[in-house]
C-alpha cells in the first residue's frame, strides 16, 4: 500500500469555529474597512480561486470573503512550513505536499479532486511564495494548470485582486477585486495568467483611482 506524501485538511469543529470567529475580529479589529466586489456563480460549481500573494493576511482575508458571500468548503494550498508551524491552518482547510518532487505532484492531483465536488473552494497563489503589493504582473507557476487538468473541469474560476491602502486612517483598508472568468474549453497557463493579469491591472487603475 502507497502511502500519501501530503499533509491533509483536518477535521476539528470546535477549533474551526473558534477560528473562524477569530480570523472575522482580528480582521474587523486590524483593519477600517474590508470591501469586495460580489460575483455570481452556479450553486452546482466548485471554485478555483485565484489570487495575489502580499502577506500574512492573504488567506484569512479569502477565508472571510468565503465566508461571507461563496459560502463553500475553504481548502488553501500552502507551503510545508506554513503548515507546520501555524497549527491550526490544517483545520481552516489547509493542504501542502511534504516534500519536493512526486509529493508537490501529488497535492496538485488532489486539489484538482477537491473541485469535483460542488461545495469544495479551493485557494492558490499562483505566484507561489510572497511578492509585494506593488508589483505589477503576477507571474504564474506551472502548478495551477496541473490542478485544473486533474479536475473534471467543472469549475468556475474567480480572480482576486487585493490592495491594501491607509489613506487618511490609522488602520488600512483592505478591498478585494473580484472577476468570475468565463472560462474557454481549452485553458493553457499562458491565457490563464493573460487573463488574470487583465483584471489585475484593471483593479489597480480602480484602486489607484480611489482618493480621500
Amino acid at each position: 500500500m502507497q502511502l500519501s506524501c501530503m499533509y491533509h485538511p483536518q477535521k476539528n469543529s470546535l477549533i474551526f469555529n473558534f477560528f473562524s470567529w477569530y480570523i472575522q475580529f482580528i480582521i474587523k479589529k486590524d483593519f477600517s474597512a474590508f470591501n469586495y466586489d460580489r460575483t455570481d456563480i452556479k450553486a452546482d460549481s466548485s471554485i478555483l480561486l485565484l489570487s495575489n500573494h502580499f502577506s500574512w493576511w492573504d488567506g484569512f482575508f479569502i477565508f472571510y470573503l468565503n465566508k461571507k458571500i461563496f459560502k463553500k468548503k475553504f481548502h488553501v494550498l500552502v507551503n510545508s512550513d506554513n503548515y507546520n508551524k501555524v497549527g491550526f491552518l490544517k483545520y481552516l482547510g489547509a493542504f501542502a505536499a511534504e516534500n519536493r518532487g512526486k509529493d508537490v505532484l501529488e497535492t496538485l492531483s488532489y486539489a484538482g479532486k477537491l473541485l469535483d465536488n460542488p461545495e469544495n473552494l479551493v485557494l492558490i497563489f499562483p505566484q507561489g511564495k510572497l511578492h509585494s503589493n506593488h508589483e505589477k504582473n503576477i507571474d504564474f507557476k506551472k502548478g495551477v494548470m496541473q490542478v485544473i487538468n486533474s479536475s473534471k473541469k467543472k469549475v468556475s474560476i474567480i480572480f482576486s485582486a487585493t490592495f491594501i491602502d491607509y489613506f487618511s486612517k490609522r488602520k488600512p483598508t483592505v478591498n478585494i477585486y473580484l472577476q468570475h472568468w468565463e472560462n474557454e474549453e481549452y485553458v493553457s497557463l499562458q491565457l490563464l495568467k493573460s487573463a488574470y493579469n487583465k483584471h489585475y491591472d484593471q483593479s489597480l487603475v480602480k484602486q489607484t483611482q480611489i482618493t480621500e
